[in-house]
């Protein structure tokens, strides 16, 4: 075994000891050596990585042709098991792959179709100038044309999802406080008086939850029912974010979701209209635009046949 393979085996060891385990967040260290080992591999196999380059007639992309080589070493590094081959024969086939799948990328200038257009495959990382005369890479000047529309439509609708989510949550909240109020108002039932004090134990009936703000539990548990509910009505039917398909999931009729409906769609340009939060949705807001929505839902809901 020569020097050079076994200071290459040596290297390869040294990536594989500091590689974190699959899922695990490799350490500062950890990352420093493999860089280090690395590029003292591509440095021990650099007079083969020429010679296969010209010898697969890729001495014009040579840049291209030395990625191609360091991803080729990096699989081979990841794939290697020592106990099969040493890592010279192993690294040499993982090389001449992806040399071979390179020069058949650019065979492809060769077809006929291609030499109508003058079609020719260029390095990415060629050098160009700049319409100042400046020098740049092409991957520096390539640009998507449509990656700006695309960035404002998704921030746009992630905006108005955010804002939609927390207009219905202080359309909940209001409806909360509401009911809330309207249960500390009512009368409370007397208390039972037991006609014989003697009675035992276990024939007292059971005692009742403890009341929360001045309120039956039972009642809180049946208003927050009532609070999910609308909640999802509301969503479906206003914001369409699911199928129109409620009656049956919520147990209400198709006049009762449309009243609903109707009222959150009051209560939220309300709110919108005080509240500063919302400030801005009011603004855009046209006279009108709430009432023609819920027309418009009302109609779909009478229309469709799972309403």
């Amino acid at each position: 075994m020569s020097k050079t393979t076994i200071a290459l085996e040596a290297a390869v060891a040294a990536v594989i000891a500091n590689t974190a385990a699959e899922g695990a967040k490799p350490t500062a260290r950890q990352r420093v050596e493999v860089d280090r080992a690395f590029a003292r591999i591509l440095k021990l196999i650099a007079p083969r990585i020429r010679h296969f380059i010209r010898q697969y007639g890729l001495a014009a992309h040579w840049d291209d042709a030395e990625q191609a080589c360091a991803i080729a070493v990096h699989r081979a590094i990841q794939a290697y098991e020592p106990e099969k081959a040493q890592f010279t024969t192993f690294v040499n086939w993982q090389i001449r792959g992806e040399l071979q799948s390179l020069r058949f990328r650019l065979m492809t200038d060769q077809r006929p179709s291609a030499k109508k257009v003058d079609a020719t495959t260029i390095s990415i990382n060629a050098v160009v100038h700049g319409v100042d005369g400046e020098e740049a890479s092409l991957e520096a000047i390539i640009e998507d044309e449509d990656a700006l529309s695309l960035t404002e439509s998704a921030a746009s609708d992630y905006l108005a999802g955010r804002a939609t989510a927390s207009l219905v949550d202080s359309y909940v909240d209001h409806l909360r406080t509401t009911a809330m109020g309207q249960l500390r108002r009512r009368p409370r039932a007397k208390k039972r008086v037991l006609n014989q004090p003697c009675e035992i134990e276990h024939n007292l009936p059971a005692r009742p939850k403890p009341r929360i703000h001045g309120i039956d539990p039972e009642e809180l548990e049946k208003l927050e029912q009532r609070l999910t509910r609308n909640r999802e009505i509301v969503e479906r039917r206003l914001f369409e974010t699911m199928p129109f398909a409620v009656e049956e999931e919520a147990g209400v009729t198709k006049e009762r979701i449309r009243q609903i409906t109707k009222r959150a769609a009051k209560t939220m340009a309300e709110l919108a209209g005080s509240e500063p939060k919302f400030m801005m949705m009011a603004e855009y807001r046209r006279p009108g635009a709430v009432r023609a929505r819920v027309r418009k839902t009302a109609a779909a809901g009478d229309a469709s046949p799972a309403a």
